[in-house]
């Protein structure tokens, strides 16, 4: 009876609109009370701060505020030239170019959101208007921002090292390769498609004159030189970088005089807007952890787990579709803070490296932004192209299956992602 009522207000506080984050943190309290474990709460304020301070963290808001600097500066749309300029000529340019874009564009922001807010209107109108489908231009445009939370920095692998207590410099380190075997996949695909649906390119293609265009990429190019760099060479910590493309990305804006007082304010209110939801996400998700340790939950699912005979690659193969499943339904930080403490430690116990399958855990959720029928990358590209979001999620399920595709390759071979952390004495 009790589990019907908690049921039935959570179907209710979702129904009127309330914000997830509440919703989540509102039922949790209703658990303990239902439980008899109100006492508990006594400890819930210590428990949320203690969530929330952590060292890693605090590059969320600094990473934030570059993405936000990085539109409103000028960056992105030398970015979208230089890509042009590399891939522009071939056949399926356009598309070559929108995922380099988004490559070049992953190692600063860190955010997928970010990519798609600065990609997505100019690649979409440009290939519409050369004759490109505007539905695959949207669809591969919402594939290759997948890319965005991988390539580190990734805000994701921030909140997964502060959740699960994960080295995040590894991580990101770890996520390099991963990152760009999705991109040349994506790439590869485009190459195909362009060829099998005629997509116009070619050496008569308009492109930006060469020397223009590199001399103008240059600054907004040593952003992510710089970042990347930093981190996998030990010189500064996760959060120092962030702060470094924080005033590159002012120094760079200036210098492209695109960035004036009035942008740079909208982008510090952005950004401290969307750091204020996901901290609110932490606080709340704070809540269910504390739960799922008080009730002994853990214990309980790994002694079922090791009762099924599951365990290394057998459970590793169940824990990658379970949350390819969950990537379907729930959002990503709520599977990040609620479900990802609930099952990975036992991968880990069974001997899996934390690093390892920190990469494929972050890989896997960030698919659920393109995964129909809850992809919120794809709603986002709907949102600012204004095409329709279930002939958008149809396009893009060719893109989706060579990304699940290489998340196969990375479970089947793990050294993809542990051999560059390796190589770097990071474990």
């Amino acid at each position: 009876m009790s589990v019907i009522f908690i049921l039935a207000v959570l179907v209710l506080l979702m129904g009127a609109g309330v914000p997830l984050a509440y919703v989540i943190g509102a039922v949790s309290v209703l658990i303990f009370f239902v439980a008899g474990d109100a006492r508990y709460l006594a400890v819930v304020p210590q428990r949320m701060f203690s969530q929330m301070d952590v060292f890693a963290v605090m590059a969320i808001p600094l990473f934030v505020w570059a993405g936000e600097l990085m539109n409103r500066g000028g960056i992105t749309r030398a970015l979208v030239d230089f890509g042009l300029l590399l891939a522009g000529r071939v056949r399926g340019g356009l598309g070559h170019a929108a995922v380099i874009t988004s490559v070049f564009f992953s190692g600063i922001s860190g955010s997928a959101a970010a990519d798609i807010a600065a990609i997505s209107s100019t690649f979409v109108s440009q290939m519409r208007q050369r004759g490109y489908d505007p539905l695959y231009a949207g669809a591969l445009t919402a594939a290759a921002s997948v890319i965005g939370p991988i390539i580190p920095p990734s805000i994701i692998m921030i909140l997964y090292g502060a959740v699960l207590s994960t080295d995040v410099a590894a991580l990101f380190v770890a996520g390099i390769v991963p990152g760009i075997l999705i991109a040349g996949a994506l790439m590869g695909l485009n190459a195909w498609m362009a060829h099998r649906e005629g997509h116009p390119g070619g050496t008569a293609e308009d492109v930006p004159q060469w020397r223009p265009t590199v001399v103008r990429a240059l600054p907004a190019l040593s952003l992510p030189a710089i970042i990347l760099g930093g981190i996998v060479f030990g010189v500064m910590t996760p959060i120092e970088a962030g702060a470094i493309a924080v005033v590159a990305s002012i120094a760079v804006g200036r210098w492209y005089r695109e960035l004036d007082l009035e942008s740079f304010l909208d982008s510090t209110r952005k950004a401290i807007v969307l750091t204020g939801v996901l901290f609110i996400f932490l606080a709340a998700g704070s809540l269910g952890t504390y739960l799922i340790a008080l009730s002994q939950l853990p214990d309980h699912l790994a002694a079922f787990v090791n009762s099924l005979g599951l365990s290394g690659f057998s459970y590793l193969i169940l824990l990658m579709v379970v949350f390819l499943i969950l990537g379907m339904f729930v959002d990503i930080i709520v599977s990040l803070t609620l479900f990802a403490p609930l099952v990975v430690p036992i991968a880990i116990a069974q001997g899996m490296d934390p690093v390892a399958i920190g990469v494929l855990v972050c890989v896997n959720l960030t698919l659920g932004l393109v995964t129909p029928p809850l992809g919120g990358a794809i709603m986002l590209v709907a949102t600012i192209t204004q095409l329709d979001y279930w002939s958008l999620c149809k396009r893009i399920i060719p893109f989706v299956i060579v990304e699940v595709l290489v998340l196969a390759l990375m479970v089947l071979f793990p050294e993809l992602s542990l051999a560059l952390p390796r190589w770097l004495g990071m474990l």
